[in-house]
């Protein structure tokens, strides 16, 4: 079991094996079983291992849906299975906010915007959690590390990637036909890993969907089976690619609302409906009477709201053409990541890095 300090954040455990009834286990019962974040290391036939996280966010329980599946088949209930193909790295991660259904509790830092390279909770007992955990999979050489979420608006599976070399794209493809290059957020697990092992964030819709845990289980079921990485890039049409401009949050000082309401910035209560659609300069995102709601930091840190946004005789407007994903229209959700992110459609056979102003 993970141990509890006095500041009451919860230390990582580690084992070499799974708890009794970790495989039926829901994601609101982990911390009971569990104690705390715990990353369980599981031998296979085949070495370096996987790495596979969930849990990150206490309500995004797809991927541990898809893990249970994926050992339930592997090992058996009874653990008499056939084993693993692959040796396998999976951190469980922020279970007490699971226990509540949350994305993280309030006071508590996002689990992942605490890996190395985080900003805002460098110093955090968290951070050195995430920095012991990603020593462990630089030490084993991972063959890959997938990063299992969800989202709470309706967006389709995609990958995100903070790098573009061939087995990056290649572990992205193989989990669904779209992809964002994002040079990343200082402190997640991908970007903390890019140019280190093929890594990506791998987005499965929304939770509560047996479809998506089945996509997601058979994406982590492929890689463990996979001996290695194909010698050539994908093919340019393997991947639809598009690459972020940045990321959009409503000002904190500003009220705001789904529907009709007495807050000062007024969202469409379907602007969820609006992702992966790309959207033309005028489109509507609700009514405001603040002057600019909205903040939007491109991938270099600057700020770019006016770029993209204008309120107009109470509308506000998209100013130019872009493509939204992860429209949430859960408040609390908003007010602890963002909004969404602003993207542009990569060209067939080109660089996203071409298109990242500042990236590195």
């Amino acid at each position: 079991m993970a141990a509890v300090t006095a500041g009451g954040v919860t230390e990582l455990a580690i084992r070499d094996s799974l708890p009794a009834g970790f495989l039926d286990c829901p994601a609101r019962e982990l911390a009971a079983l569990l104690g705390g974040p715990t990353l369980i290391e599981l031998a296979g036939r085949r070495e370096p291992p996987l790495f596979v996280s969930v849990i990150q966010h206490g309500n995004e329980t797809t991927g541990l849906e898809a893990v249970q599946q994926v050992l339930r088949a592997r090992l058996g209930a009874d653990g008499s299975g056939g084993g693993l193909p692959r040796s396998l790295m999976l951190f469980v991660g922020n279970v007490a906010a699971a226990a509540q259904g949350l994305r993280r509790l309030d006071g508590q830092p996002d689990y992942n915007r605490a890996w190395p390279g985080t900003v805002d909770h460098a110093g955090t007992p968290e951070a050195a959690m995430m920095a012991q955990v990603h020593a462990r999979i630089v030490a084993r050489d991972c063959f890959a590390a997938i990063d299992l979420h969800n989202n709470t608006g309706l967006n389709p599976p995609y990958g995100v990637v903070c790098s573009d070399d061939a087995d990056t794209l290649h572990l992205a493809a193989m989990f669904a036909r779209t992809a964002i290059r994002f040079r990343g957020i200082a402190g997640t697990q991908t970007a903390s890993l890019a140019g280190r092992l093929p890594a990506i964030a791998a987005e499965c819709s929304q939770p509560g969907v047996a479809a998506n845990a089945a996509l997601a289980a058979s994406f982590v079921n492929g890689m463990l089976a996979l001996a290695a990485f194909p010698e050539r890039p994908p093919r340019p049409d393997a991947l639809a690619m598009y690459h972020t401009m940045g990321v959009v949050r409503v000002r904190e000082e500003v009220s705001f609302a789904f529907g009709d309401g007495a807050a000062a910035l007024r969202l469409d209560p379907a602007l969820d409906h609006l992702n992966f659609r790309e959207l033309e300069a005028g489109a509507r995102f609700g009514a405001s009477d603040h002057a600019a709601p909205l903040s939007m930091q491109d991938e270099a840190g600057r700020e770019v709201a006016g770029d993209y946004f204008a309120v107009e005789d109470g509308a506000l407007l998209l100013r130019r053409a872009a493509m939204p994903a992860m429209l949430s229209c859960d408040p609390r959700i908003v007010r602890q990541d963002c909004l969404c992110y602003l993207m542009e459609r990569v060209a067939a056979g080109a660089s996203p890095l071409d298109h990242a102003a500042g990236a590195p």
